[in-house]
């Protein structure tokens, strides 16, 4: 597998760096805070650069998107819920996705019980995904089954719930697990989701050159906190969140 992501990951790269503009690339980003640390200051200062430089949403913790909805009327929202281990009982993630779509969020992240896919539970798996879907109404929700954990045969049985289910994304990653998105699962999900669900890979952006590898590659979104300092520098980073 790992021998299969580089020799995908250089040909792509090379691919797009010289047609890829900035611009274009942050209409991909949903620009991501989401440590447990983060205060007022730092959730405002990624809001800031989210507007300056035109990303498809800022990705945030629930507790903030009141507040930050009443600062940032033009600004998209995306928060998490059952995040970021997804194993709160189904009632609570509808009740936070409720409670974060009244709060002005525009997107909804939600993590799938990884329980339920070990245990073989997928029909749980399902109704819970329908449930917080229909409490998001016509907001987007996109589904965090963090590959990290999951055997290919549970991926792609996975892209067949979330189609099913009627979500708009599938998403790779917390950036909380043992490992990030990689161009294979990118792949993978690209065969198997319906054509009605894109692809949001998070957690793995290291350089400029993977941010434009994992477009090419069909994601339609990235989560990261590195956009930014990727974009001016090209500059490696060390972390996603």
């Amino acid at each position: 597998m790992k021998d299969r992501e580089q020799k995908n990951s250089t040909p792509l790269s090379f691919k797009t760096f010289l047609n890829m503009t900035n611009e274009k690339i942050f209409s991909y980003i949903d620009h991501t805070l989401l440590k447990m640390t983060s205060s007022w200051d730092e959730i405002k200062t990624v809001c800031d650069e989210a507007v300056l430089y035109k990303t498809a949403s800022v990705c945030i913790p629930p507790s903030y998107v009141k507040p930050v909805y009443n600062e940032y009327k033009d600004l998209n929202i995306c928060t998490v819920i059952g995040f970021p281990l997804g194993y709160s009982v189904t009632n609570a993630k509808v009740l936070e996705a409720e409670r974060a779509i009244l709060s002005g969020a525009g997107e909804i992240d939600m993590v799938i019980n990884i329980g339920d896919v070990k245990n073989k539970n997928y029909d749980l798996v399902l109704e819970e995904i329908k449930l917080v879907k229909k409490s998001c109404g016509n907001k987007i929700l996109k589904v965090i089954i963090e590959t990290c954990f999951l055997s290919e045969d549970e991926k792609i049985r996975l892209c067949g719930i979330v189609t099913q289910a009627g979500a708009d994304y599938i998403k790779t990653s917390t950036g909380f697990g043992t490992n990030g998105a990689t161009l294979a699962d990118v792949e993978l999900f690209k065969k198997h989701i319906g054509c009605n669900v894109k692809i949001k890979a998070a957690g793995g952006v290291k350089t400029r050159g993977d941010l434009e590898a994992f477009i090419n590659a069909g994601a339609a979104r990235i989560g990261t906190s590195s956009a930014v300092k990727l974009l001016a520098s090209s500059a490696e980073m060390t972390a996603d969140y």
